[in-house]
């Protein structure tokens, strides 16, 4: 539950509830109706996060609104709070999630029964062969079932819409599915169908002057409920996959903390840290909370939660972030703020806010059923009274109605998203390209405008030497090897890159003796008999009274620093040798995918916490003309909303924590897969190879998904359209009916199966 009062006359408080048992988007629309008639009450719902936002006045009972939502046919809860405030963030694990992880479960289980049930039904109506003495009775055995207790999620649905004058697809598939069993049933106790030896066969076109002989339609029944069970349940799963960000977020958080308590250590859950308290925070572990260095100096990895691979050095009376890694010495920090006043649960609050306020994006099936299911219903009933008026009896008016009815059914319809989903999708996972679910897809179609993130997006996301600049004399691979030696004994992540170059370059290292670590400035050791010192500039001269820095080197160190880098120089034996530039360098990938979201008619934006230098060296690097530098996580959000509010249909691509909110505010969240699992959650596509160049692939793949879909949806209507009038005049037996549909799932099953040959513009590096 989020609990935010606005003080003052007409104070209002912000409640979250999970919603269970919404099946379509008609479901939200239902939902938000019936909160919305509470009086002062301001609802949204979300279909496809489940979550519905309450503003409510201050004091109401929570209870009054989870009420509400069970008046309308459906349950709600209220996310756990954590212990010490009202939190934003539902822990995982909590019992909404496993309520939404059980009904994905049970969904699954009922498609499973009902494919072994209905696959021996189709088998024997649709093969002679197979139609044993008194087959029918078995077909109706096995097929009553999915026709009762596995559609039965479309039946409640249908009876829910009614009561509040709603007609969706769930009231067509739930009429279909009863038309054809109750027919059948008919015609097995009253029609004559129950007789031994009675057979069924195809014909497609109608017996003029014969007499009709009964039949039954339970293969119907029970095909039409498996194909769109199939279609709920993967839907499910995507949207199971909505609250991931949020508990991806919590997770990177510290579970424990050693607080100073009487000048001794004391592990304690981190839920019951307060403010005030002090704790220690060792080399390699994570900050607990936010707070200030009361004691130490270290340099802190904020690239979790900035994204940016320079750490920070930070002393006594510093600021450190909750969830951050101490990457150097030990320090003592006192707490200035838990639970959900934490920077990273404010950052999760950003990720919630954004999803849940996303617009929400309905199925095209699901809007053109507002209008085609009632009309369809109205066209059933006059055939049936038109046929009874001109004096045919009520078997052959009830013959037609029920082939309008059936004719009707969206079996391809109830295909023609899932299966494109699924093909599309299985293809991108081939290529490394994660779709999350059919609500994307709309979006890549409208952006256009594409905002990288800078760091581990179109850069490396780690630190590289970049040059080494060499005084008169000095020799470079001297100076690899005695700087890459003494930096290897300090965790800091710029003295790993100077290392990693050493090794690569020279071989094995010497190993360093009286090594001393000199925070935030730099260090110094003994390697190979001389006394070695790499560090700030200032520093080096500090220790070194007698040397000079060449001005060579002075000039090599502004250029570097213009373009963004770090630059470290190193000394021995009383002598300044060299500087070696390090710096986070552009991904050979990442000019071309540039050049590729261009031709997808693309403005590309740089956005980024690195400062304007580096981030307009970079953006020059690869072709991107606007730079946004210098903001924070919570300024990555607003650019994205000012983007939005000049008109720009805004797709964003990022890795870190930082932008898992960007992701989601974005109308399309695209992760790179070597990021963490708080951005891909976040995002609506992912890219599991961290290549840029996926980014226009995915694209032009869920671009081209789309188009499958709305295609299958064409036809699939097209077909229902063209039958529907020979339904009418009696011209198609349900049987035939059955058949034609059958054959429109033909149809958008092989329209889909062409997604299977997409292919990436770039064919060097794709899987499959």
């Amino acid at each position: 539950m989020v609990v935010v009062e606005q003080p003052g006359p007409g104070a209002t408080q912000l409640i979250d509830l999970a919603i269970s048992g919404m099946t379509c988007a008609s479901c939200a629309t239902l939902i938000e109706r019936r909160l919305n008639k509470l009086p002062s009450v301001n609802a949204t719902v979300n279909f496809v996060t489940a979550n519905a936002r309450v503003e409510c006045p201050a004091g109401q009972d929570p209870q009054e609104l989870v009420d509400a939502v069970a008046a309308a046919g459906y349950r709600a809860s209220l996310p756990a709070a954590s212990p010490d405030s009202a939190s934003t963030v539902p822990a995982a694990g909590s019992p909404d999630n496993d309520d939404e992880s059980r009904d994905v479960r049970q969904l699954r289980d009922r498609l499973l029964v009902c494919v072994a049930l209905t696959v021996p039904v189709v088998l024997m109506a649709m093969v002679p062969a197979l139609q044993f003495r008194f087959w029918q009775w078995l077909a109706f055995a096995l097929a009553s079932p999915v026709a009762l207790w596995g559609a039965w999620p479309f039946h409640r649905a249908a009876v829910l819409n009614a009561r509040h004058r709603v007609a969706t697809m769930d009231t067509l598939v739930s009429l279909g599915v009863l038309a054809a069993w109750l027919w059948s049933v008919y015609a097995l106790f009253f029609g004559g169908a129950g007789e031994a030896g009675m057979g069924m066969g195809l014909s497609l076109l109608p017996q003029a002057g014969t007499t009709q002989e009964p039949q039954i339609y339970l293969e119907v029944a029970a095909a039409l409920t498996a194909f769109i069970l199939a279609g709920r349940y993967f839907e499910a799963r995507a949207r199971r996959r909505a609250g991931e960000a949020i508990r991806a977020l919590m997770n990177l958080g510290a579970k424990d903390v050693a607080v100073l308590r009487g000048g001794q250590e004391t592990r304690i859950p981190i839920e019951q840290l307060v403010i005030g308290d002090e704790f220690v925070v060792r080399p390699g572990e994570k900050i607990a909370s936010d707070g200030v260095v009361v004691d130490g100096a270290s340099a802190v990895d904020e690239s979790l939660l900035t994204g940016e691979s320079l750490p920070v050095e930070v002393g006594v009376g510093d600021g450190v972030t909750g969830a951050t890694l101490n990457a150097g010495g030990r320090l003592v920090v006192r707490t200035t703020r838990v639970g959900s006043d934490t920077t990273l649960a404010q950052i999760a609050r950003l990720v919630e806010d954004a999803q849940t306020g996303k617009a929400e994006v309905q199925r095209l099936a699901d809007t053109i059923s507002s209008v085609f299911v009632p009309i369809v219903i109205l066209l059933a009933i006059e055939t049936a009274a038109a046929w009874l008026i001109l004096g045919h009896p009520a078997t052959v008016a009830i013959t037609a109605a029920v082939a309008v009815l059936i004719i009707a059914c969206p079996c391809s319809l109830g295909l023609a998203t899932p299966v494109a989903l699924m093909v599309g999708t299985g293809r991108g996972a081939q290529l490394g390209l994660l779709i999350k679910g059919p609500e994307v897809l709309e979006s890549t179609r409208r952006i256009d405008t594409v905002v990288l993130d800078k760091t581990g997006t179109v850069t490396e996301g780690r630190m590289r030497v970049t040059d080494v600049f060499l005084a008169a004399g000095a020799d470079r691979t001297e100076v690899l090897r005695h700087a890459g030696a003494l930096e290897h004994a300090s965790e800091h992540p710029i003295a790993r890159a100077i290392a990693d170059a050493a090794v690569e370059q020279t071989g094995a290292l010497a190993p360093v003796i009286d090594f001393a670590n000199h925070a935030g400035r730099g260090v110094a050791g003994t390697v190979n008999g001389h006394q070695v010192l790499a560090g700030r500039p200032a520093w080096l001269l500090e220790q070194l009274p007698a040397a000079t820095i060449a001005p060579e080197l002075t000039q090599a160190q502004h250029t570097a620093e213009q373009a963004g880098r770090t630059v470290i120089f190193v000394a021995w034996d009383g002598a300044v040798r060299a500087a070696i530039a390090v710096a986070d360098t552009v991904k050979v990938t990442s000019a071309e995918a540039v050049e590729q979201l261009k031709a997808l008619g693309l403005t590309p934006v740089l956005l980024t916490g690195d400062n304007s230098a580096a981030a307009a060296h970079v953006a020059a690097q690869v072709g991107i003309a606007e730079v946004i530098a210098e903001v924070r996580p919570e300024d990555k959000v607003a650019e994205i909303k000012r983007l939005q509010a000049q008109g720009k249909v805004v797709a964003m691509v990022g890795d870190g924590v930082n932008d898992a909110a960007a992701l989601a505010q974005a109308d399309l969240g695209l992760a790179m897969g070597t990021g963490t699992d708080a951005a891909i959650a976040a995002a609506d596509l992912t890219l599991v190879k961290g290549d840029l160049r996926g980014a226009a692939d995915a694209i032009r793949l869920a671009r081209k998904t789309l188009a499958t879909i709305k295609g299958n949806l064409f036809w699939a209507f097209a077909y229902n359209l063209a039958a529907l009038p020979l339904a009418a005049f009696g011209l198609l037996n349900p049987l035939i009916a059955g058949a034609a549909m059958a054959s429109s799932s033909i149809f958008v099953v092989s329209n889909s199966l062409r997604l299977r040959k997409f292919e990436p513009q770039h064919h060097a590096d794709s899987v499959g």
